[in-house]
């Protein structure tokens, strides 16, 4: 035990002031003890010390710029929004996976062209270059290519991290949630390109979010019509990232974009514009394919053949009515080789004058990233699309602000109360024997609540039945059973009561869906 407290004692710095201990194996205990209380004596003031600075240090309470705290009423919200998605992504067949929040950064790095210095990278902590993911499609596509998975319908929900400029009111953040949909595998051209499209368009209109449309264009075309236009093909990628900034900014700054920063001719500049302006349906389509310099470009009439199937594939799933065929959408990623799409909420008008959320959805098809992970360079096509869930809470939040509505934040079905004291204990019982039955339900902590606090507070949360429990009922085998809507009583018979809560919760959630 002496040899222990020596070993401890010998790998600790030695504080000034104690008199170190002699190595000899010749020592006397009393010098230990004494220099060992010194240690302690000291180690305690150090303690004391860092404590009490800690103590009245001041900081400013805050979450980190960029991110946000969920109250129970906004996360009842989210978790309403992501179930009715998950349920869209569970209809057309998919299955869940998960990643890990961080990847090496040589994954990461050169995927997202100019958008990579929005990428977090992490301190060397443990021997390896690491980086928080910046989307969900490239560690998806690492998935693939780690597992040697070829064919795969998969969704994925989870947070994602970037080093952008937040906006909170537009739901922004730096640490935000993205839901991914994605169809990895070798199939017919555009057919699962159509259904991601019907996937976004399910999700919209099963939010009720109002008017919105989908936008669709080919990087393909995009690629085509810059050739057409004589934007030299190593410039194709970023002048790409500039038309992608036209959701937010007018022409004239976009133009001002390709001139003074990348280089382009006015002349070039202002043939883009030409072509970038222009929107619409299948003839739209048939239009461009009689344009005479786009026809001269191999990939042009390649994305517009292919915008002519969706287009078709669209009106067949009947999305039609909310698609746009748009020459403005780039989507600046790099990793994008086909068919890119977004989606659009258009504001109470309906003309997207006062949309103050904007894109809500976007994605394309990806074909060439899964073989960049690859060591033989094998590919595997894959078509996807990522709803913004941070903007849908945005507004769904707006909307119930203005409305003033009361949001329940607990699935409680049945609150369990008493009308009289010392009942608390067949209150835990009936608590108990409906719990095991599998309902949802609630009861005070407190021994002797008055009654109509406890009504008040299945009121307050929305908790649409309460079971009132008193000595003549308990006597009598039965119990009250009220609905706290309307506030009507009925007696119950105990060996009756679960049927009866049954029936009743059935009917209420009827009510609650029309």
């Amino acid at each position: 035990m002496l040899l222990q407290i020596i070993r401890s004692v010998s790998q600790v710095p030695w504080p000034v002031g104690c008199a170190k201990l002699s190595t000899s194996p010749i020592f006397y205990k009393p010098q230990v003890a004494e220099e060992v209380a010194k240690l302690l004596q000291l180690k305690a003031q150090l303690n004391g010390g860092e404590e009490s600075q800690n103590a009245n240090q001041k900081f400013t309470l805050k979450t980190p710029k960029g991110t946000r705290d969920y109250s129970p009423e906004q996360m009842a919200i989210r978790s309403s929004v992501l179930d009715k998605i998950i349920s869209v992504f569970k209809r057309h067949g998919a299955v869940t996976i998960d990643t890990p929040i961080f990847e090496l950064k040589e994954v990461l790095t050169g995927k997202y062209g100019e958008d990579s210095k929005l990428i977090y990278d992490l301190k060397d902590q443990g021997g390896e270059i690491l980086s928080l993911r910046y989307d969900l499609t490239v560690p998806f596509a690492r998935f693939l290519a780690m597992n040697k998975i070829s064919n795969i319908k998969r969704y994925h929900i989870a947070k994602v991290y970037r080093r952008d400029n937040p906006s909170i009111s537009r739901g922004r953040y730096r640490e935000f949630y993205q839901c991914d949909f994605d169809i990895a595998g070798v199939y017919d051209e555009m057919i699962p390109d159509a259904e991601c499209v019907r996937v976004v368009y399910e999700i919209l209109s099963t939010l009720n979010l109002g008017s919105f449309v989908i936008k669709l264009n080919h990087r393909k075309l995009l690629d085509g019509m810059f050739e057409a236009c004589g934007v030299p093909a190593e410039s194709f990628r970023s002048i790409c990232s500039a038309v992608d900034k036209l959701d937010k900014s007018p022409w004239e700054e976009v133009r001002k974009e390709m001139v003074d920063e990348k280089g382009l001719s006015g002349e070039v500049a202002d043939k883009i514009g030409e072509y970038v302006r222009l929107n619409g349906k299948i003839e739209l389509v048939e239009k461009l394919l009689q344009d005479e310099h786009l026809i001269k470009s191999k990939s042009a009439v390649e994305g517009l053949e292919a915008m002519k199937t969706v287009l078709k594939y669209c009106e067949i799933y009947g999305t039609s009515d909310m698609i746009s065929f748009d020459l403005s959408l780039a989507r600046g990623l790099d990793y994008y080789t086909g068919i890119i799409y977004e989606a659009v909420l258009l504001g109470e008008s309906g003309k997207g004058d006062d949309v103050a959320v904007g894109s809500v959805a976007g994605g394309g098809r990806y074909d060439n990233l899964v073989g960049m992970f690859d060591p033989k360079n094998k590919q595997v096509p894959c078509v996807g699309v990522s709803i913004g869930v941070e903007r849908i809470f945005a507004v769904l939040e707006s909307k119930l602000s203005a409305n003033k509505s009361k949001l329940r934040t607990t699935e409680v079905q049945v609150y369990v109360a008493s009308a009289q004291k010392n009942l608390f204990e067949q209150r835990m019982l009936l608590c108990k024997e409906l719990w095991d039955q599998g309902f949802k339900v609630e009861h005070s902590y407190k021994k002797n609540p008055k009654l109509l606090a406890q009504l008040q507070y299945c009121e307050e949360q929305l908790i649409p039945l309460v079971i009132i429990l008193g000595e003549s009922e308990i006597q009598k085998g039965v119990v009250k059973l009220r609905n706290v809507n309307n506030r009507e009583e009925v007696e119950v018979a105990r060996n009756e009561l679960g049927i009866e809560l049954h029936k009743r919760l059935e009917n209420y959630k009827a009510n609650e869906a029309l």
